[in-house]
C-alpha cells in the first residue's frame, strides 16, 4: 500500500510541475520513464554568472545545466536527492563527479511529507543567483565568494562557459 501512495504523490508533484515548472526549469523523466528519477535542465537565472549567453557570436552556449532528481523509495517521508550532472563551479554544488548539492530542505531533519518538491527546485534557482556561502560543501568556492567576488564571477562564467 505504501509504494501505490508513494507513486500516486509522485505522479501528483510530477504532472504539477511538469504543468508549472520553476523558472528556468524544464522537468522530464528520466530516460527509462523511471518516476523516481527526474531530470531537470536549468537554464541559469539572467540574474546569474550561470547565464545564457545571448552574445552574438555565442548564441545559445552555455547556462544550460543537468541535475538529476531522485526520489527514495519512502518519498514523500525522505527527501529527494539532487545531484548535479552538469559541472557548476558553485559553494553549494560539490566538484566531484556526484555533483552533490547542500541545500538545508533536503535535510532528513529539515524535510516534512508536506515540503513541496517544487519549492526544492525553485530554491536550487536562488541558489543561482545568491549562493549560501555559510552552508557551503565547497569551502575554498564560498571563501572566494566573500573575499573575491570579481575573481568568483569570472571563474563561474568560465566553468560555465565549459562545461554547461
Amino acid at each position: 500500500m505504501a509504494g501505490t501512495s508513494n507513486t500516486k504523490r509522485i505522479a501528483k508533484d510530477f504532472k504539477e510541475i511538469s504543468n508549472d515548472p520553476p523558472l528556468d526549469m524544464n522537468v522530464q523523466l528520466g530516460t527509462d520513464g523511471d518516476m523516481h528519477k527526474w531530470v531537470v535542465t536549468v537554464n541559469g537565472p539572467k540574474e546569474s554568472p550561470y547565464a545564457v549567453s545571448y552574445h552574438f557570436l555565442s548564441y545559445g552556449r552555455g547556462g544550460h545545466f543537468v541535475v538529476q532528481v531522485t526520489l527514495p523509495p519512502n518519498y514523500p517521508f525522505k527527501p529527494p536527492i539532487i545531484s548535479w550532472q552538469t559541472k557548476i563551479y558553485h559553494p553549494n554544488v560539490s566538484n566531484d563527479d556526484k555533483g552533490t548539492m547542500c541545500l538545508g530542505m533536503l535535510r532528513d531533519g529539515e524535510w516534512k511529507p508536506s515540503s513541496k518538491l517544487s519549492n526544492a527546485l525553485g530554491y536550487i534557482r536562488q541558489l543561482m543567483i545568491e549562493p549560501d556561502v555559510d552552508d557551503a560543501i565547497e569551502q575554498s568556492i564560498a571563501r572566494e565568494y566573500k573575499e573575491d567576488r570579481k575573481e568568483f564571477v569570472k571563474k563561474a562564467k568560465k566553468w560555465t562557459k565549459d562545461y554547461a
